[in-house]
């Protein structure tokens, strides 16, 4: 029998292999002009919008943090703690960045530690319900189950491309649902968010 973590897994590759298979080019074309959707995403000034630096195939949103940060967004980025924690770290373009692990950068220690109150996701596959396939860690499911503890209840904006689309994402009840997805076709809402 498969279980929803086979058939993530599964759903997973497929949808990294069409999302690998782009053209390099294009993908970084596209990084900028999704810099055009800032305002339908800015916070208000000082508002914290946490995004991440891309790895792999992933789309290039340090253009759309330039442009967010431009409208008095503060940034902030992951920072791997240990196998099953991550926290958002301020970036400042002029601080160092470390080498977080998984081919990705992030502020170091001793920056500030920040709540996000719009967090732009990665993902490796999206349905039409908002339901997302990360990479298989859960590191974003459970700091943003942490968040909600807290009372903080951040704009979750899944970023990828139209490829990465899948018909049904399996439901499990740790899985914290998209409100919306950004990919190179524009900014859409889930109906079920």
């Amino acid at each position: 029998m498969t279980t929803p973590r086979d058939l993530k897994k599964e759903l997973r590759s497929a949808a990294l292999a069409r999302r690998d298979a782009l053209d390099a080019a294009w993908r970084v074309d596209v990084g900028q002009r999704v810099a055009t959707h800032a305002d339908a995403l800015a916070p208000s000034p000082g508002g914290v919008v946490s995004s991440f630096w891309p790895m792999r195939s992933e789309m290039d949103v340090r253009p759309l943090m330039t442009a967010l940060a431009a409208r008095g967004a503060r940034i902030a980025l992951p920072a791997i703690l240990d196998k099953t924690t991550i926290v958002f770290r301020e970036y400042l373009p002029d601080a160092p960045m470390i080498d977080m692990g998984f081919g990705t950068m992030g502020p170091g220690e001793g920056t500030a530690v920040l709540d996000p109150d719009v967090m732009l996701v990665p993902l490796a596959a999206f349905d039409a319900r908002g339901h997302r396939i990360g990479y298989g860690a859960g590191y974003y499911d459970r700091a943003i189950a942490r968040l909600k503890v807290k009372g903080c209840a951040p704009r979750l904006i899944g970023i990828a491309f139209d490829c990465q689309q899948v018909e049904n994402v399996p439901d499990e009840a740790h899985d914290q649902p998209l409100s919306e997805i950004l990919t190179e076709t524009g900014l859409r809402r889930f109906t079920e968010a």
